[in-house]
C-alpha cells in the first residue's frame, strides 16, 4: 500500500490561465508531481527491503532520494494551494503586520522573494518561511527540493522555479514567470499555515538554543 498519494487540485487545469497555461499545469501535476509521490514511495519499500536483507550498502543513495522525491512532494502539494484563480492583491491582518515587521515592507518582501526564485541557479524554489527559533518570517532560496534550507523552518508560501513549472509558457524568462505567480497567491492560505505554524511553538530545547 502507497504511503504517499498525488492530491487532487482545487481547480481545473484551465483555472489559472492565463498566468499559468492548462497544459503546463496538466503535465506539472500529473506527471512531474505524481512522479516524486511515485519516488518517494518506491524508495521506502526499496528501504524495507534493505533492512529485511540486512543490507545497507546502498543506504545513502536511498536516503538521498528519499528527501528528494518526499520533499517535492510536499512542496507541490503547499504550492497547488497557495495558489488560485481568485488570488493575488496582498495579505492583510496579522501576517501582513508580520511581513512588514520582518521585511520593512511587503514591497521589500516581494522584492526578496521574486529574486530569490529568479536566480536560484539550476532548479528549486522561493519560499516564505516561518522560523520557530527567533519566530520570525525568513525567505529561502532552496535548491532542488531540498537544499539549503534551515533546519525546523516551516514553507508557508512557495514559488516553484524548476524549469517544468513554466518553460513551455514562458520559455527562458523565469522572472516573468514569477511576475505573474503573484497575481495567484491564496492570501487565505498562506495565512492559515502562518497561524498553524505560530501555533506550534518553539522547537523543543536543546543545550545551547
Amino acid at each position: 500500500m502507497s504511503t504517499y498519494t498525488l492530491p487532487d487540485l482545487p481547480y481545473d487545469y484551465a483555472a489559472l490561465e492565463p498566468a499559468i497555461s492548462g497544459e503546463i499545469l496538466e503535465l506539472h501535476h500529473a506527471r512531474h508531481h505524481a512522479a516524486y509521490v511515485k519516488g518517494a514511495n518506491d524508495t521506502l519499500e526499496r528501504l524495507a527491503e534493505a533492512r529485511d536483507e540486512g543490507r545497507f550498502d546502498g543506504l545513502v543513495g536511498l536516503e538521498k532520494t528519499l528527501a528528494f522525491n518526499l520533499s517535492g512532494h510536499v512542496l507541490h502539494s503547499i504550492f497547488w494551494k497557495n495558489l488560485s484563480p481568485d488570488g493575488g492583491d496582498r495579505p492583510d491582518g496579522e501576517l501582513a503586520a508580520a511581513i512588514d515587521e520582518h521585511f520593512g515592507s511587503f514591497e521589500a518582501f516581494r522584492a526578496q522573494l521574486s529574486t530569490a526564485t529568479s536566480t536560484v541557479q539550476g532548479s528549486g524554489w522561493g519560499v516564505l518561511a516561518w522560523e520557530p527559533l527567533s519566530r520570525r518570517l525568513i525567505v529561502e532560496q532552496v535548491y532542488d527540493h531540498h537544499g539549503n534550507v534551515g533546519a525546523n523552518t516551516t514553507p508557508l508560501l512557495v514559488f516553484d522555479a524548476w524549469e517544468h513549472a513554466y518553460y513551455l509558457q514562458y520559455r527562458n524568462v523565469r522572472p516573468d514567470y514569477v511576475e505573474q505567480l503573484w497575481t495567484l497567491v491564496d492570501w487565505r492560505d498562506v495565512q492559515a499555515r502562518f497561524d498553524a505554524a505560530r501555533a506550534a511553538g518553539r522547537p523543543a530545547a536543546s543545550p545551547g538554543l
